[in-house]
């Protein structure tokens, strides 16, 4: 099952990286392939909300759309994303943001997924795998776009 992880330190805070993850009616703005993306419900939890989200993604005739549950945590802060519906059999993602001494924070990344289709694992998988990789850089631009260079 292919998987990546990252962690990479940002000029900006927790609460600035999180807010920004946690945008995700934005990510068609500057997320590789995410094409639309469309909350379809949000419920409030004891420790933040859920929604029900659908992201239409694609690369040249590839186009692919799911489902996934994303559970929002803004003390923590953390954010996580479980497959409901789609071309996956399996799909799971993770932001944690963990504060420096310097100002800003740690960003950890994960993601894990498997197509349910062999022959779409083999004509998307790299490209998914090279967008994934990308995630974590396209969040930390967006900061400097939406924050300002320093995070200020």
């Amino acid at each position: 099952m292919p998987q990546f992880q990252t962690r990479r330190r940002v000029a900006f805070t927790p609460a600035q990286m999180y807010a920004l993850v946690a945008d995700v009616e934005k990510y068609p703005e500057f997320l590789p392939l995410c094409e639309a993306l469309e909350v379809q419900s949000r419920t409030p939890t004891p420790t933040g909300e859920v929604l029900i989200a659908q992201m239409s993604v694609g690369y040249g005739a590839i186009k692919e759309r799911f489902t996934t549950r994303v559970a929002l945590e803004p003390a923590k802060p953390f954010v996580k994303a479980e497959y409901i519906d789609g071309p996956f059999r399996y799909l799971e993602n993770r932001w944690t943001f963990i504060p420096t001494t310097q100002g800003g924070c740690d960003v950890d990344f994960f993601i894990s997924y498997e197509f349910k289709s062999f022959i779409l694992q083999m004509l998307a998988g790299a490209v998914f795998d090279q967008a994934f990789r990308r995630f974590s850089e396209a969040f930390e631009q967006r900061a400097r776009v939406i924050y300002g260079k320093a995070g200020a």
